[in-house]
């Protein structure tokens, strides 16, 4: 197995595999927030309204250029799998890593 850390493509699979370990670190979370539902509307409406604070929608932001990161760069293995794109490879590595940060920013920009 050839590992030349010196090429984007490894580094765009490396941010990729670990942007899918963080998103799944984040699931049991998310799903204990959906789970306030459950408790009662004063109870969520209480964690909801701690989220209004600046830091939480950064981190918010980051969770969606990680999910962007992760949707993306999948959609770019999955082009040169099956197109055979491999002389565009460097184009949709950026077309990835452009797509996932204009995400998080229209998100950030949108949550403030």
């Amino acid at each position: 197995m050839n590992r030349n850390r010196d090429t984007s493509a490894y580094w765009a699979s490396f941010v990729q595999r670990w942007s899918g370990v963080v998103l799944a670190l984040f699931l049991p979370a998310h799903f204990y927030v959906l789970s306030l539902s459950l408790q009662g509307a004063e109870v969520l409406e209480e964690f909801l309204h701690w989220t209004d604070m600046p830091v939480v929608k950064f981190a918010e932001a980051g969770l969606v250029v990680l999910l962007a990161v992760h949707l993306l760069g999948g959609a770019r293995i999955l082009t040169i799998e099956f197109f055979r794109w491999a002389k565009w490879h460097s184009n949709l590595i950026l077309l990835a890593g452009g797509g996932a940060l204009t995400c998080g920013l229209l998100f950030l920009l949108r949550a403030i």
